[in-house]
Protein backbone atom coordinates (compact mmCIF):
# COMPACT_ATOMS: atom_id res chain seq x y z
CA UNK A 1 0.00 0.00 0.00
CA UNK A 2 1.07 3.73 -1.27
CA UNK A 3 1.56 6.16 1.73
CA UNK A 4 -0.91 8.22 1.61
CA UNK A 5 -1.61 11.12 -0.20
CA UNK A 6 -2.23 14.91 0.90
CA UNK A 7 -5.00 16.89 -1.03
CA UNK A 8 -4.46 20.52 -1.30
CA UNK A 9 -7.05 23.26 -1.70
CA UNK A 10 -8.88 23.61 1.51
CA UNK A 11 -11.95 25.67 1.61
CA UNK A 12 -11.64 29.19 3.46
CA UNK A 13 -13.82 27.73 6.08
CA UNK A 14 -11.26 25.78 7.42
CA UNK A 15 -7.50 25.98 8.64
CA UNK A 16 -4.72 26.33 5.81
CA UNK A 17 -1.53 26.34 8.21
CA UNK A 18 0.26 24.16 10.14
CA UNK A 19 2.42 24.82 13.07
CA UNK A 20 5.01 22.40 13.72
CA UNK A 21 8.23 22.47 16.29
CA UNK A 22 11.17 19.94 17.72
CA UNK A 23 14.04 20.81 20.18
CA UNK A 24 17.97 19.87 18.17
CA UNK A 25 18.71 16.46 19.09
CA UNK A 26 21.64 14.53 19.13
CA UNK A 27 21.11 10.97 19.27
CA UNK A 28 23.58 8.06 19.35
CA UNK A 29 25.02 4.67 21.82
CA UNK A 30 27.55 7.26 23.67
CA UNK A 31 25.74 10.53 23.30
CA UNK A 32 25.22 10.98 27.05
CA UNK A 33 28.95 11.71 27.21
CA UNK A 34 28.55 14.86 25.59
CA UNK A 35 26.24 16.11 28.01
CA UNK A 36 28.86 18.89 29.43
CA UNK A 37 29.91 19.89 26.44
CA UNK A 38 26.22 21.01 25.44
CA UNK A 39 25.39 22.82 28.44
CA UNK A 40 28.81 24.72 28.64
CA UNK A 41 28.40 25.43 24.89
CA UNK A 42 23.85 26.44 25.92
CA UNK A 43 26.41 29.06 28.68
CA UNK A 44 25.08 27.44 31.82
CA UNK A 45 27.28 27.05 34.81
CA UNK A 46 24.60 25.48 37.46
CA UNK A 47 22.64 22.87 36.70
CA UNK A 48 19.64 21.06 38.88
CA UNK A 49 19.31 17.34 37.48
CA UNK A 50 15.72 15.78 38.24
CA UNK A 51 16.11 11.94 38.34
CA UNK A 52 14.38 8.68 40.15
CA UNK A 53 15.94 6.96 42.94
CA UNK A 54 15.78 4.02 40.63
CA UNK A 55 18.02 5.26 38.63
CA UNK A 56 20.09 6.87 41.23
CA UNK A 57 20.34 2.99 42.62
CA UNK A 58 21.48 1.80 39.30
CA UNK A 59 24.53 5.14 39.02
CA UNK A 60 23.87 6.51 35.97
CA UNK A 61 22.59 10.02 37.53
CA UNK A 62 26.34 10.22 39.47
CA UNK A 63 27.87 9.04 36.27
CA UNK A 64 25.91 11.93 34.19
CA UNK A 65 26.84 14.28 37.56
CA UNK A 66 30.29 13.65 36.87
CA UNK A 67 30.80 14.58 33.37
CA UNK A 68 28.99 17.95 33.58
CA UNK A 69 31.06 18.77 36.64
CA UNK A 70 34.02 17.62 34.21
CA UNK A 71 32.90 20.35 32.13
CA UNK A 72 33.49 23.07 35.28
CA UNK A 73 29.11 23.05 35.63
CA UNK A 74 28.06 22.78 39.18
CA UNK A 75 25.97 20.06 39.62
CA UNK A 76 22.58 19.75 42.23
CA UNK A 77 20.72 16.70 41.77
CA UNK A 78 17.06 15.96 42.98
CA UNK A 79 16.68 11.80 42.76
CA UNK A 80 12.72 11.60 44.75
CA UNK A 81 10.66 12.24 40.84
CA UNK A 82 7.14 10.34 41.42
CA UNK A 83 6.42 8.14 38.78
CA UNK A 84 3.38 9.02 37.26
CA UNK A 85 3.44 12.67 38.53
CA UNK A 86 1.14 14.86 40.01
CA UNK A 87 0.11 18.85 40.53
CA UNK A 88 1.11 18.01 44.29
CA UNK A 89 4.68 15.71 43.80
CA UNK A 90 6.26 18.24 41.62
CA UNK A 91 4.57 21.09 44.26
CA UNK A 92 6.23 19.91 47.08
CA UNK A 93 9.69 19.49 45.08
CA UNK A 94 9.55 23.20 44.03
CA UNK A 95 8.83 24.08 47.56
CA UNK A 96 11.98 22.19 48.81
CA UNK A 97 13.84 23.07 46.39
CA UNK A 98 12.93 27.04 45.86
CA UNK A 99 15.88 28.26 48.08
CA UNK A 100 18.07 26.57 44.46
CA UNK A 101 19.75 28.82 42.54
CA UNK A 102 20.42 27.40 39.05
CA UNK A 103 20.82 28.59 35.38
CA UNK A 104 19.44 24.89 33.70
CA UNK A 105 17.85 21.53 33.59
CA UNK A 106 18.45 17.91 32.82
CA UNK A 107 16.28 15.91 33.00
CA UNK A 108 17.49 11.89 33.48
CA UNK A 109 14.92 9.06 33.51
CA UNK A 110 11.40 8.39 31.51
CA UNK A 111 8.83 10.72 30.70
CA UNK A 112 8.11 11.19 35.03
CA UNK A 113 11.50 12.38 35.31
CA UNK A 114 11.60 14.79 32.22
CA UNK A 115 7.75 15.91 32.72
CA UNK A 116 9.15 16.87 36.81
CA UNK A 117 11.89 18.39 35.29
CA UNK A 118 9.82 20.84 32.57
CA UNK A 119 7.85 21.22 35.86
CA UNK A 120 10.69 22.34 38.18
CA UNK A 121 11.87 24.61 35.81
CA UNK A 122 8.36 26.70 35.35
CA UNK A 123 7.78 26.70 39.17
CA UNK A 124 11.27 27.87 39.87
CA UNK A 125 12.03 30.16 37.62
CA UNK A 126 8.26 31.99 38.38
CA UNK A 127 7.52 30.85 42.28
CA UNK A 128 3.90 32.11 43.06
CA UNK A 129 1.65 30.53 40.90
CA UNK A 130 -0.49 27.11 41.36
CA UNK A 131 0.46 24.10 39.12
CA UNK A 132 -3.49 24.25 38.24
CA UNK A 133 -3.28 27.73 37.09
CA UNK A 134 -1.48 26.08 33.90
CA UNK A 135 -3.20 23.13 33.46
CA UNK A 136 -5.61 22.61 30.34
CA UNK A 137 -9.31 24.10 30.62
CA UNK A 138 -11.54 22.68 31.74
CA UNK A 139 -9.49 20.97 34.61
CA UNK A 140 -7.17 23.88 35.03
CA UNK A 141 -7.28 27.84 33.88
CA UNK A 142 -4.81 26.99 31.01
CA UNK A 143 -3.32 30.21 31.70
CA UNK A 144 0.25 31.16 29.79
CA UNK A 145 3.71 30.62 30.63
CA UNK A 146 4.96 34.19 31.61
CA UNK A 147 8.25 34.66 29.75
CA UNK A 148 11.46 32.57 28.86
CA UNK A 149 12.41 29.49 30.55
CA UNK A 150 15.66 28.15 31.61
CA UNK A 151 17.84 25.69 29.19
CA UNK A 152 16.52 22.03 29.94
CA UNK A 153 18.64 19.10 28.26
CA UNK A 154 16.40 16.42 28.45
CA UNK A 155 17.93 12.86 28.74
CA UNK A 156 15.31 9.69 27.70
CA UNK A 157 16.32 6.60 29.54
CA UNK A 158 13.20 5.16 28.19
CA UNK A 159 11.78 4.82 24.79
CA UNK A 160 8.33 5.95 25.33
CA UNK A 161 6.97 9.16 26.18
CA UNK A 162 8.82 11.41 23.74
CA UNK A 163 8.74 13.99 26.79
CA UNK A 164 12.14 14.92 25.64
CA UNK A 165 10.57 16.26 21.86
CA UNK A 166 7.34 17.72 23.29
CA UNK A 167 6.32 20.96 24.73
CA UNK A 168 4.10 19.29 27.05
CA UNK A 169 3.26 17.67 30.59
CA UNK A 170 1.32 14.83 31.70
CA UNK A 171 0.19 15.40 35.77
CA UNK A 172 -2.12 13.78 37.81
CA UNK A 173 -4.85 16.27 39.50
CA UNK A 174 -4.77 15.88 43.00
CA UNK A 175 -8.61 15.15 44.54
CA UNK A 176 -10.17 15.00 41.38
CA UNK A 177 -8.37 11.19 40.50
CA UNK A 178 -8.10 12.16 36.84
CA UNK A 179 -4.90 13.54 34.74
CA UNK A 180 -4.34 16.16 32.48
CA UNK A 181 -1.76 18.35 31.07
CA UNK A 182 -0.02 21.60 30.32
CA UNK A 183 1.01 22.32 26.54
CA UNK A 184 3.07 25.42 25.84
CA UNK A 185 6.08 25.94 23.58
CA UNK A 186 7.93 27.03 26.16
CA UNK A 187 8.20 23.56 27.50
CA UNK A 188 9.97 22.75 25.01
CA UNK A 189 13.26 21.11 25.36
CA UNK A 190 16.61 23.11 24.70
CA UNK A 191 18.28 19.72 24.01
CA UNK A 192 17.00 16.34 23.75
CA UNK A 193 20.04 14.48 24.44
CA UNK A 194 19.11 10.33 23.07
CA UNK A 195 21.50 7.67 23.83
CA UNK A 196 19.78 3.80 23.51
CA UNK A 197 21.85 2.57 25.77
CA UNK A 198 20.72 4.45 28.98
CA UNK A 199 17.62 2.13 27.81
CA UNK A 200 19.22 -1.38 28.28
CA UNK A 201 18.32 -1.52 32.03
CA UNK A 202 14.91 -1.27 31.84
CA UNK A 203 12.94 -4.23 32.84
CA UNK A 204 10.73 -5.90 30.38
CA UNK A 205 7.51 -4.68 31.69
CA UNK A 206 8.34 -1.09 31.36
CA UNK A 207 9.99 -1.83 27.87
CA UNK A 208 6.76 -3.20 26.75
CA UNK A 209 4.78 -0.31 28.33
CA UNK A 210 6.73 2.32 27.09
CA UNK A 211 6.96 0.96 23.48
CA UNK A 212 3.39 0.90 24.12
CA UNK A 213 2.74 4.51 24.19
CA UNK A 214 5.24 4.89 21.54
CA UNK A 215 2.26 2.79 19.26
CA UNK A 216 -0.26 5.01 20.39
CA UNK A 217 0.83 8.07 19.89
CA UNK A 218 2.15 7.25 16.19
CA UNK A 219 -1.82 5.70 15.41
CA UNK A 220 -3.56 8.86 17.09
CA UNK A 221 -1.25 11.59 15.73
CA UNK A 222 -1.68 9.37 12.36
CA UNK A 223 -5.34 9.31 12.48
CA UNK A 224 -6.48 12.52 14.01
CA UNK A 225 -8.69 15.15 12.78
CA UNK A 226 -6.49 16.75 10.15
CA UNK A 227 -5.33 20.20 10.15
CA UNK A 228 -7.18 21.06 7.17
CA UNK A 229 -10.52 19.36 8.62
CA UNK A 230 -11.32 22.15 11.16
CA UNK A 231 -12.36 26.31 11.55
CA UNK A 232 -9.73 28.77 11.15
CA UNK A 233 -7.96 29.85 14.21
CA UNK A 234 -9.17 33.62 15.14
CA UNK A 235 -5.44 34.69 15.70
CA UNK A 236 -2.05 32.82 15.63
CA UNK A 237 -1.71 33.18 18.91
CA UNK A 238 -4.66 30.81 19.08
CA UNK A 239 -3.39 28.03 17.24
CA UNK A 240 -3.19 25.13 19.76
CA UNK A 241 -0.13 22.72 20.13
CA UNK A 242 -1.83 19.98 18.81
CA UNK A 243 -2.29 21.14 14.85
CA UNK A 244 -4.02 17.99 13.48
CA UNK A 245 -2.90 14.96 11.39
CA UNK A 246 -0.17 17.27 8.69
CA UNK A 247 2.26 15.94 6.19
CA UNK A 248 5.05 16.94 8.38
CA UNK A 249 4.01 14.56 11.16
CA UNK A 250 3.26 11.66 8.83
CA UNK A 251 6.92 12.05 7.94
CA UNK A 252 7.90 10.89 11.64
CA UNK A 253 4.58 8.88 12.60
CA UNK A 254 5.34 6.59 9.40
CA UNK A 255 9.02 5.85 10.35
CA UNK A 256 7.75 5.32 14.16
CA UNK A 257 5.22 2.74 13.13
CA UNK A 258 7.83 1.07 11.33
CA UNK A 259 10.38 0.73 13.51
CA UNK A 260 7.56 -0.45 16.61
CA UNK A 261 6.93 -3.26 14.48
CA UNK A 262 10.37 -4.06 13.70
CA UNK A 263 11.90 -3.83 17.08
CA UNK A 264 9.23 -3.81 20.00
CA UNK A 265 8.91 -7.69 20.39
CA UNK A 266 12.59 -7.94 20.11
CA UNK A 267 13.40 -5.33 22.89
CA UNK A 268 10.88 -6.46 25.78
CA UNK A 269 11.80 -10.37 24.57
CA UNK A 270 15.73 -10.10 24.77
CA UNK A 271 16.58 -6.98 26.65
CA UNK A 272 20.50 -6.86 25.73
CA UNK A 273 19.68 -6.17 21.98
CA UNK A 274 21.04 -3.25 21.41
CA UNK A 275 19.92 -2.93 17.06
CA UNK A 276 16.26 -3.24 18.70
CA UNK A 277 17.01 -0.40 21.65
CA UNK A 278 18.10 1.68 19.32
CA UNK A 279 15.08 1.29 16.97
CA UNK A 280 12.49 1.76 20.01
CA UNK A 281 14.44 5.11 20.77
CA UNK A 282 14.68 6.56 17.44
CA UNK A 283 10.40 5.35 17.46
CA UNK A 284 10.16 6.65 20.78
CA UNK A 285 11.65 10.44 19.74
CA UNK A 286 9.95 9.99 16.37
CA UNK A 287 6.58 9.70 17.36
CA UNK A 288 7.00 12.50 19.97
CA UNK A 289 7.83 14.72 16.99
CA UNK A 290 4.37 13.67 15.25
CA UNK A 291 2.29 13.53 18.47
CA UNK A 292 3.84 16.62 19.86
CA UNK A 293 2.49 18.47 16.50
CA UNK A 294 -0.62 16.61 15.28
CA UNK A 295 -1.94 15.44 18.86
CA UNK A 296 -3.61 12.15 20.25
CA UNK A 297 -7.10 11.49 20.89
CA UNK A 298 -9.42 8.80 22.25
CA UNK A 299 -7.06 6.71 24.00
CA UNK A 300 -4.93 9.31 25.45
CA UNK A 301 -8.57 10.71 26.82
CA UNK A 302 -9.09 7.47 28.25
CA UNK A 303 -6.12 6.66 29.70
CA UNK A 304 -6.33 9.56 31.69
CA UNK A 305 -8.94 8.45 34.60
CA UNK A 306 -7.67 5.07 33.80
CA UNK A 307 -4.47 6.09 35.75
CA UNK A 308 -6.47 8.53 38.38
CA UNK A 309 -9.04 6.04 38.99
CA UNK A 310 -7.13 3.24 39.92
CA UNK A 311 -7.64 1.88 43.71
CA UNK A 312 -5.33 -1.63 44.32
CA UNK A 313 -3.44 -2.77 40.86
CA UNK A 314 0.26 -2.49 41.15
CA UNK A 315 2.38 -3.07 38.14
CA UNK A 316 5.24 -5.72 37.66
CA UNK A 317 8.35 -4.40 37.10
CA UNK A 318 8.05 -0.67 38.46
CA UNK A 319 9.36 0.50 41.57
CA UNK A 320 6.39 2.11 43.03
CA UNK A 321 4.96 1.98 46.51
CA UNK A 322 1.76 3.32 45.55
CA UNK A 323 -1.42 1.69 43.32
CA UNK A 324 -0.56 2.64 39.64
CA UNK A 325 -1.19 1.82 35.96
CA UNK A 326 1.66 2.73 33.57
CA UNK A 327 0.81 5.15 31.03
CA UNK A 328 1.42 2.94 28.35
CA UNK A 329 -0.48 0.24 29.45
CA UNK A 330 -3.02 2.50 30.22
CA UNK A 331 -3.37 3.59 26.53
CA UNK A 332 -3.15 0.69 24.69
CA UNK A 333 -6.00 -1.18 26.55
CA UNK A 334 -8.89 1.35 24.89
CA UNK A 335 -6.52 1.40 21.47
CA UNK A 336 -8.13 -1.59 19.56
CA UNK A 337 -11.74 -0.32 20.47
CA UNK A 338 -11.16 3.26 19.91
CA UNK A 339 -9.96 2.51 16.11
CA UNK A 340 -12.62 0.54 15.45
CA UNK A 341 -14.49 3.51 16.10
CA UNK A 342 -12.39 6.18 13.98
CA UNK A 343 -11.77 3.79 11.18
CA UNK A 344 -15.06 5.19 9.22
CA UNK A 345 -13.27 8.27 8.55
CA UNK A 346 -10.06 7.36 6.80
CA UNK A 347 -9.80 3.46 6.28
CA UNK A 348 -7.02 3.91 4.19
CA UNK A 349 -4.61 5.59 7.24
CA UNK A 350 -5.79 2.75 9.45
CA UNK A 351 -4.55 -0.22 6.81
CA UNK A 352 -1.34 2.15 5.96
CA UNK A 353 -0.96 1.77 10.06
CA UNK A 354 -1.39 -1.53 10.58
CA UNK A 355 0.86 -2.28 7.12
CA UNK A 356 3.81 -0.56 8.79
CA UNK A 357 3.33 -2.18 12.35
CA UNK A 358 3.79 -5.69 9.97
CA UNK A 359 0.11 -6.55 8.84
CA UNK A 360 -0.43 -8.61 5.77
CA UNK A 361 -3.05 -6.25 3.62
CA UNK A 362 -3.15 -8.87 0.73
CA UNK A 363 -7.08 -9.44 0.21
CA UNK A 364 -7.95 -6.44 2.89
CA UNK A 365 -10.67 -3.97 1.32
CA UNK A 366 -11.65 -0.55 2.88
CA UNK A 367 -14.91 -1.36 2.97
CA UNK A 368 -14.25 -4.94 5.13
CA UNK A 369 -10.93 -3.81 7.19
CA UNK A 370 -12.05 -1.99 9.90
CA UNK A 371 -10.22 -4.78 12.33
CA UNK A 372 -7.00 -5.17 11.28
CA UNK A 373 -5.75 -2.14 13.03
CA UNK A 374 -7.32 -3.23 16.25
CA UNK A 375 -6.10 -6.65 15.52
CA UNK A 376 -2.43 -6.00 14.67
CA UNK A 377 -2.26 -4.35 17.94
CA UNK A 378 -3.93 -6.82 20.15
CA UNK A 379 -1.45 -9.28 18.62
CA UNK A 380 1.66 -6.86 19.38
CA UNK A 381 0.72 -6.58 22.81
CA UNK A 382 -0.05 -10.09 23.64
CA UNK A 383 3.37 -11.08 22.04
CA UNK A 384 4.60 -8.89 24.45
CA UNK A 385 2.75 -9.99 27.78
CA UNK A 386 1.01 -6.53 27.92
CA UNK A 387 -2.38 -6.20 29.58
CA UNK A 388 -5.93 -8.23 29.02
CA UNK A 389 -8.33 -5.22 28.92
CA UNK A 390 -9.21 -2.81 31.45
CA UNK A 391 -10.27 -5.65 34.11
CA UNK A 392 -6.70 -6.46 34.35
CA UNK A 393 -6.18 -3.26 36.78
CA UNK A 394 -9.40 -4.20 38.78
CA UNK A 395 -11.83 -1.91 36.93
CA UNK A 396 -15.74 -3.68 35.91
CA UNK A 397 -18.58 -2.16 34.96
CA UNK A 398 -19.61 -0.25 37.53
CA UNK A 399 -16.14 1.91 36.94
CA UNK A 400 -17.85 3.38 33.33
CA UNK A 401 -19.64 6.50 34.49
CA UNK A 402 -16.34 7.65 36.52
CA UNK A 403 -14.00 6.88 33.21
CA UNK A 404 -16.63 8.45 30.92
CA UNK A 405 -16.85 11.44 33.01
CA UNK A 406 -12.79 11.59 33.33
CA UNK A 407 -12.28 10.55 29.56
CA UNK A 408 -14.96 13.32 28.64
CA UNK A 409 -12.68 16.18 30.73
CA UNK A 410 -10.29 15.93 28.21
CA UNK A 411 -11.54 18.13 25.12
CA UNK A 412 -8.23 19.35 24.64
CA UNK A 413 -7.68 15.57 23.46
CA UNK A 414 -11.04 14.78 22.01
CA UNK A 415 -11.20 17.52 19.93
CA UNK A 416 -7.97 15.92 17.89
CA UNK A 417 -10.54 13.06 16.92
CA UNK A 418 -11.52 12.54 13.41
CA UNK A 419 -14.66 11.84 14.55
CA UNK A 420 -17.02 13.52 17.05
CA UNK A 421 -17.43 11.60 20.02
CA UNK A 422 -19.76 11.97 22.85
CA UNK A 423 -20.70 10.75 26.29
CA UNK A 424 -21.95 7.17 24.80
CA UNK A 425 -19.55 6.87 22.36
CA UNK A 426 -16.70 6.90 24.96
CA UNK A 427 -19.18 4.60 27.35
CA UNK A 428 -19.01 1.78 24.48
CA UNK A 429 -15.58 1.77 23.95
CA UNK A 430 -14.38 1.29 27.08
CA UNK A 431 -16.68 -1.08 28.01
CA UNK A 432 -15.96 -2.82 24.90
CA UNK A 433 -11.99 -2.55 26.15
CA UNK A 434 -12.47 -4.59 29.51
CA UNK A 435 -11.10 -7.43 28.13
CA UNK A 436 -9.04 -7.03 25.76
Amino acid sequence: MEPVAWVGGSSPEHERIIGWQAPPLKFGVGATREIGYELRRAGVRSVLLVTDRVLAGLGLPARVAKLIEQEGIAVSVFDRTQVEPTDESVTRAALELAPLRVDGFVGLGGGSAIDTAKMLNLLLTYPGRSVRDYLNAPIGIGARIPGPLKPLVAVPTTAGSGSECTAMVALGVSGLNVKTGISDLRLLPSLALIDPANTLTLPPEVTASSGYDVLTHACESYTARPYDRRPPYPAPADRPLYVGANPISDVWVEQALRLVGRYLRRAVLNPDDLEARIGMSQAASYAGMGFGNAGTHIPHACAYPIAGLVRDYRPEGYAVDHAMVPHGAAVVSTAPAAFEFTYPTSPERHLRAAELLGADLGGVSTAHGADVLPATLQQLVADTGGPGGLASFGYSGKDLPALVEGALKQQRLLVCCPRDVAAHDLKRILDGSMTG
